[in-house]
């Protein structure tokens, strides 16, 4: 009888550790500042979960598992404490391309040590840098960052003082791996972000396969891009990027289409001869270069044009001179502009009547990859499609990566 007591026991036990190392969660969210706009959350546990169970179902992976484990400092014992839900956000008014996150230290020294021996650089007191990541080292917390632009800020206003506006996770995310949510005043919007075997979908909660017909349509297309958008996804887009453009391009309608071209690139250079006459030199090298044609819709193309004249995005031999791809060829038609290359002209597909954004991967895109690090390149070259779809409040945003056999999280 007492053994068997025992055994209750140790299975109680064990199920109670699992519990709390894999689905117990801390919800609170204590370092997103009041004054952030979009929010980005990772369910650590939720993650962890998805690779312990892709690591158990590919069992040729574990010991490989444990030699990469052995070539790498522990994140678990970098003096770091890892949380329940990694909280990113991004700051109203600053870069679309700043993105911050803050973390806890247990151990300070042991940090440093751990970003030093990672091959971070260390700029001043408190700063280190590595590959366009900045962290800021302070005695209990670090701010990490796409940049350090507001690093001070975010010392000043909200690490210094007592934060009374904390969040709960289950506002931002449920059930996934992670969300994306925009903060407009009091009213938060949520999108889902799943990690599976092949791809990753950041999408609306209500979503579900409206676009796997039209992906899959477009995926036997060979077309390197292929957009469509409405007027709301045009203005939607241009606002993340400049908001003048959004309130002056007054465009009803886009459309695009690309297709990649190797062509040979000459190069003229000039030297001298053993009687410093000065020659003329002729090499060439191969480039990889697009073929494109867009069509900008409105029911008065001439105030779309009038604003580009006075960009001086047009010359004088009637080229688009805001996109770098020369020779192109602008010009204006009754409801519509047309921007077209010249050197192999294209001709717009067929409309499809829906909002999306989709992005082929091929040889000739990925072998541009090269002057990229080698884990970035890899990244890159792995990737099959990136698609953008819109319809009413549904959203999708995928990345869908080439077949393999082992799932997304065991890859890397």
């Amino acid at each position: 009888m007492k053994k068997k007591y025992i055994f209750l026991v140790i299975v109680f036990l064990i199920a109670a550790t699992i519990y709390a190392l894999l689905f117990h969660k801390d919800k609170a969210l204590k370092f997103i500042p009041n004054n952030a706009d979009v929010v980005v959350l990772v369910d650590v546990k939720k993650v962890t979960r998805q690779y312990i169970f892709a690591l158990i179902t590919h069992p040729s992976e574990w010991f490989k598992s444990g030699e990469k484990n052995k070539e790498r400092i522990s994140i678990h014992k970098s003096g770091m404490k890892i949380p329940d839900f990694i909280q990113i956000f991004h700051l109203k008014n600053t870069q679309f391309g700043d993105w911050y996150s803050i973390l806890e230290l247990e151990d300070k020294t042991k940090f440093v040590q751990f970003l030093k021996q990672n091959k971070f650089i260390k700029n001043g007191e408190k700063l280190f840098h590595k590959d366009g990541i900045f962290i800021n080292v302070e005695d209990k917390t670090c701010i990490v960052g796409t940049s350090n632009a507001a690093f001070e800020n975010i010392r000043n206003t909200f690490l210094s003082k007592q934060e009374t506006n904390i969040l709960n996770a289950d506002q931002f995310i449920k059930n996934s791996a992670g969300s994306i949510s925009y903060i407009s005043e009091s009213k938060i919007t949520n999108f889902l972000i799943n990690i599976n075997s092949d791809d990753i979908e950041v999408k609306s909660s209500e979503a579900r396969d409206n676009f796997k017909s039209l992906i899959s349509k477009l995926d036997r297309e060979n077309q390197f891009l292929n957009a469509e958008l409405d007027e709301k996804n045009v203005k939607s887009g241009l606002q993340f990027f400049n908001k003048d453009l959004k309130d002056s391009l007054h465009i009803s309608y886009f459309k695009t289409n690309a297709e990649l071209e190797e062509v040979n690139d000459t190069i003229i250079s000039y030297g001298y001869d053993d009687n410093f006459n000065e020659i003329e030199k002729v090499s060439y090298q191969k480039i990889i270069q697009p073929n494109f044609i867009i069509s900008l819709q409105n029911s008065d193309p001439e105030q779309t044009w009038k604003f580009f004249q006075n960009k001086k995005w047009i010359n004088s031999q009637n080229q688009f001179t805001a996109i770098p791809i020369q020779p192109n060829r602008i010009v204006k038609k009754e409801k519509e502009i047309i921007v077209q290359t010249t050197r192999n002209p294209l001709q717009l597909s067929q409309k499809q009547k829906e909002n999306y954004i989709f992005i082929k991967n091929s040889k000739l895109l990925s072998s541009s990859f090269l002057q990229l690090k080698s884990n970035r390149k890899k990244l890159l070259s792995n990737i099959y499609y990136i698609f953008y779809g819109n319809k009413s409040q549904d959203y999708l945003f995928k990345i869908k990566l080439t077949k393999n056999k082992l799932p997304l999280l065991l890859r890397w």
